[in-house]
């Protein structure tokens, strides 16, 4: 199907993560991030983490109810009878921003979130970079339509993202929106001021700069720097949490995403989530995303990108040369 920036998808999609958007800047006023739990795998969940994916899942359900949405969490540890001032928390919240009758409608919504991938589905983190919010950095909603393996659209509300290159300390608060075929896109926290964005056209691998996440433990950052040496690469990296990286590399901030698997988690794979709605956004600014081994990423057989291993993110110009890099 053929969307454009007036599709049902499109409008659904920028009205429901400027939701969960504000939702999130609040809470983080609020309560400066608020109380966390931690799940089965250790990483932390916060009342902003559910509240987002509450609104987000809702607004795609009522608009679109025979779509399928994969999305990160889920209402087990919020049903737990000790939970239930942090239940009453998330409902306050989500209630501020769309009416609520009760906190089973509030997990009810959560829970909208499937197990599995179909032909057409919504893949939604409704806070990637949960740590990055608990400190007061980078954390982005991230939310994407996958349709036969393909994602169509993606949008990223990076609300602690300056909005100016050239301005890092100045406004914050950004929206990128991408459509297939149709470019990348920086919006303000409303989704206005729209623009197109470009990735950049740096040629010279000792120019480029890179992004990696600040989280010693999501890649290998032993090879980062060696790649570095190798490619005469000598610009400090820029360590970001989020897809707000796909982001930054889209409009030209940086050159090169770098996420070779650490050795430390040899069986680890990555979620569907956590690069869907990235990967079209660095895609359609003219960028190249794929595994650190040249291969697409594959968003069609699971919630875990079985078939990749990392992630290479570059303007396209720089692809094969630190792909050979990693290689030798």
């Amino acid at each position: 199907m053929d969307m454009n920036q007036n599709s049902p998808e499109v409008i659904t999609a920028i009205q429901a993560v400027i939701q969960a958007s504000a939702l999130c800047e609040k809470i983080r006023r609020d309560l400066a991030g608020g109380e966390f739990l931690l799940k089965s795998d250790g990483s932390p969940v916060t009342i902003a983490d559910y509240g987002s994916q509450a609104i987000v899942c809702k607004f795609i359900r009522e608009r679109f109810p025979n779509d399928i949405i994969v999305a990160e969490e889920d209402s087990r540890e919020l049903r737990r009878p000790d939970r239930s001032r942090i239940l009453n928390q998330v409902t306050d919240y989500v209630n501020a921003f769309v009416p609520v009758s009760s906190q089973e409608e509030v997990c009810s919504w959560i829970d909208l979130s499937s197990q599995s991938v179909s032909d057409r589905f919504w893949a939604l983190d409704p806070i990637d970079g949960t740590k990055g919010f608990l400190r007061g950095d980078q954390y982005a909603i991230a939310l994407a339509l996958i349709e036969k393996g393909m994602v169509r659209l993606g949008i990223l509300a990076c609300p602690n993202l300056h909005t100016d290159v050239h301005r890092p300390f100045g406004e914050k608060g950004c929206l990128f929106l991408a459509l297939k075929g149709k470019g990348s896109f920086q919006m303000d926290r409303m989704g206005a001021d729209k623009r197109l964005i470009f990735v950049s056209k740096v040629r010279s691998p000792s120019e480029a700069i890179i992004t990696e996440s600040v989280e010693t433990d999501h890649a290998d950052r032993l090879t980062h720097q060696r790649l570095a040496q190798k490619l005469n690469i000598s610009k400090p990296s820029i360590r970001m949490d989020s897809q707000a990286k796909y982001g930054i590399v889209a409009r030209g901030e940086a050159v090169l995403y770098l996420r070779v698997p650490s050795p430390a988690e040899p069986g680890y794979k990555e979620n569907i989530w956590d690069h869907a709605a990235g990967s079209i956004i660095a895609e359609e600014a003219g960028g190249r995303v794929t595994d650190v081994m040249g291969r697409p990423l594959d968003f069609s057989s699971g919630i875990r990108m079985e078939k990749n291993h990392g992630i290479l993110v570059s303007n396209g110009i720089l692809h094969e040369v630190v792909q050979n890099a990693l290689e030798v």
